[in-house]
């Protein structure tokens, strides 16, 4: 087996597990954000966070194993490295979620419109709601911080995801304006692979439409001579017999 039917077969075995440890990482994050727990309980909550984020490294080191060559899945995927080595981006560790849109999109197919739906639904949906959680854990009690409930932090995310930016609501710290770089960058992006998708939908459709218009005419041009050729061969035996007439008439 290559080295990249290996890396393959392995995203097939983890993707659903993955889906579950991405759950459990947003489930475990929305209590420490929402709820707040305090004392033992906060402490259990943390470790356990810890070590949902260490199944994304070893996933992600055992991918750069696997992957060949290498160096180029390792660029092709640097946007992943500064989420598991640098801890100040601790909020961002969210984008891990992207895990659940790529194993929706398999379980749902390869279709244009599959595609569409799980980028615009379900990606939108984790996108906002993961955002609105790291910016409200970055941004609630900060000096001049106007978003500090979860409905302020919702509200920011659709605005800005959205790209319509009412500017009501604005991240004041150096997290909270990381946050908002990342969300701009995956609303872009979504929006991009939307309009695409649905682009390549058309053009699939025209080429689609194209061609079975030309297999009609192309049928047509062949009936066409097949009566032609029929309508010959009939005629031959009379032709013939009235060539010979005028022979004999002449002799």
């Amino acid at each position: 087996m290559s080295p990249q039917s290996r890396l393959e077969r392995y995203e097939e075995c983890t993707d659903w597990p993955l889906v579950a440890v991405a759950l459990a990482f947003l489930g475990l994050y929305s209590i420490r954000v929402l709820i707040e727990p305090q004392g033992s309980t906060r402490e259990a909550v943390d470790v356990a966070l810890l070590a949902v984020y260490c199944v994304f490294i070893v996933d992600y080191i055992a991918r750069l194993w696997l992957a060949q060559p290498r160096g180029r899945w390792f660029f092709r995927h640097l946007w992943e490295l500064p989420i598991i080595l640098l801890p100040f981006l601790r909020p961002l560790r969210l984008l891990s979620l992207a895990v659940v849109v790529k194993t929706l999109e398999h379980a749902i197919g390869h279709t244009i419109r599959g595609r569409v739906i799980v980028y615009t639904l379900c990606g939108g949906v984790a996108i906002v709601y993961a955002v609105s959680l790291a910016i409200l854990e970055a941004e609630r009690g900060q000096p001049h911080s106007e978003i500090n409930t979860f409905g302020d932090a919702q509200w920011w995310a659709m605005t800005t995801v959205t790209t319509v930016g009412y500017g009501d609501l604005s991240p004041v710290t150096a997290t909270g304006r990381m946050v908002a770089v990342a969300l701009m960058l995956a609303g872009i992006t979504l929006l991009g692979i939307v309009t695409a998708t649905l682009a390549s939908w058309i053009v699939q459709r025209v080429s689609e439409e194209d061609a079975a218009s030309d297999a009609v005419t192309a049928a047509e041009i062949q009936g066409l001579r097949d009566e032609i050729r029929h309508l010959g061969e009939s005629m031959s035996p009379h032709i013939e017999k009235h060539d010979g007439s005028r022979v004999e008439g002449s002799g």
